[in-house]
């Protein structure tokens, strides 16, 4: 993905919104209390071409690349195909809030007037949620999924990997962002990406050669994949190290690469010396007071696969998001540290990771420590996964949009940033 692609979403748009109405105290209950509750669908665009009269069937491994019925049930069931480990949750989830009445949404693309209902029917979407503060005001699934799915991450699963280093550093198991990826991984010594800067990593600045096209399937992205997730002995390490050759020194040149996360794995797990999904469990799972455990899905060695597979329902996209939209505080609670969250979702001019801004003033679109960046007149950022994964998240507002689908690309995006720039535009 690169950045100019990013900003020329942002270039279309035409936005409007009709009001949405905020829920007032007596207007919102807890989730298992009351409130107006999730909608569901069993069907969606294009059901019978995913599988319908199968009953949305899983397949096997990565049947769903070629054949379009598998998607639904590979995409909520991830952890069953390959495996996997927990990030479990607490034993008494934290409560959201819910709007009694869910608000009418509009917005407008390509000049026309347009409802949420038309952007369900017109996309593979199998979860939407919109929240703001600490309560949900949209909640939909699709294709016959349910509150109860894991819904899988594809590369939203990076930006956990950028928040768990942020908490490490935090909490001295790292000691900084400047050392090198093989003081903490002896398996890289000696190697380009062992003498690449972790501060490198999260910016997707290794200067590794690396090439991610999922349109071809000689790119290394699918070499990285097939290794990893295709089980080979050797795990992520032998994996990375395949990839060792240099085109610019750390830090000078932007390119997205899964590779470089999955070093930044490899050093939280030896930093931490845990498990990446045991700490994400403690760092994050817990203390957001998650309503279901996680998955991570787990290479020959054990090692989480860190650019992917994180398996989780939708209300926890949301905590996460929510937690996010509050600069890292969640009911009260510090989980990742306020500067890390301003450090990775924030750019400055001249960086390499950093695109012109569509107007002056105009925060501008790039790339933090695992997360995109979004031009707008205020911080705004996403997580991201191929196929139409997203978690979209205002600060400013305390908004937050968690989008889980089968099919999306850069130009199907547009819509979902429409929509997103309205409600973002209003709920401040």
């Amino acid at each position: 993905m690169r950045l100019s692609i990013v900003l020329s979403h942002f270039v279309v748009l035409a936005i409007a919104f009709a009001s949405i109405p905020l829920p007032t105290a007596a207007q919102t209950a807890t989730i298992p209390d009351g409130g107006a509750g999730p909608r569901f669908r069993a069907d969606g665009l294009d059901a019978d071409m995913y599988g319908r009269k199968e009953g949305y069937p899983s397949c096997t491994g990565l049947t769903y690349l070629r054949d379009q019925r598998c998607r639904v049930g590979a995409f909520s069931n991830f952890d069953k195909l390959y495996p996997s480990r927990v990030i479990a949750a607490p034993r008494a989830p934290g409560h959201l809030r819910r709007a009694e009445i869910e608000p009418s949404i509009r917005y407008s693309y390509n000049g026309q007037s347009r409802t949420l209902e038309q952007y369900l029917d017109t996309y593979p979407v199998t979860g939407l949620l919109i929240a703001k503060g600490d309560s949900i005001l949209v909640e939909r699934y699709q294709y016959g999924r349910t509150d109860k799915d894991r819904l899988t991450s594809f590369s939203m699963a990076k930006s956990i990997v950028g928040l768990l280093i942020g908490i490490a550093v935090n909490e001295g198991a790292i000691r900084s962002i400047d050392d090198l990826a093989e003081v903490y991984v002896a398996g890289l010594k000696g190697t380009e990406y062992g003498r690449t800067p972790i501060k490198a990593l999260l910016q997707m600045a290794s200067g590794v050669s690396f090439r991610e096209s999922y349109s071809d399937t000689t790119s290394d992205i699918y070499t990285l994949a097939n290794l990893t997730l295709g089980q080979d002995p050797g795990g992520s390490i032998a994996a990375v190290k395949r990839f060792n050759a240099r085109y610019a020194q750390p830090g000078t040149r932007y390119s997205y690469s899964s590779a470089d996360t999955v070093v930044l794995g490899l050093v939280l797990a030896g930093a931490t010396q845990r498990t990446v999904s045991q700490y994400a469990s403690e760092k994050l799972w817990v203390p957001l007071g998650a309503e279901a455990d996680a998955t991570w899905v787990v290479d020959a060695t054990g090692q989480e696969i860190a650019f992917n597979y994180v398996n989780a329902v939708l209300r926890d996209w949301a905590r996460l998001g929510l937690m996010l939209a509050h600069d890292g505080m969640w009911q009260s609670k510090s989980i990742v540290p306020r500067d890390w969250m301003l450090a990775s979702t924030s750019i400055e001019p001249g960086s390499p990771m950093w695109s012109p801004s569509i107007k002056p003033g105009a925060h501008s679109p790039g790339y933090g420590y695992q997360f995109w960046l979004l031009p707008s007149v205020h911080r705004t950022f996403a997580l991201r996964g191929i196929r139409g994964q997203f978690v979209l998240v205002d600060p400013t507002a305390k908004l937050v949009l968690v989008q889980t689908a089968l099919a999306g690309d850069d130009g199907t995006a547009q819509e979902l940033y429409a929509l997103w720039a309205a409600l973002s535009s209003q709920l401040q």
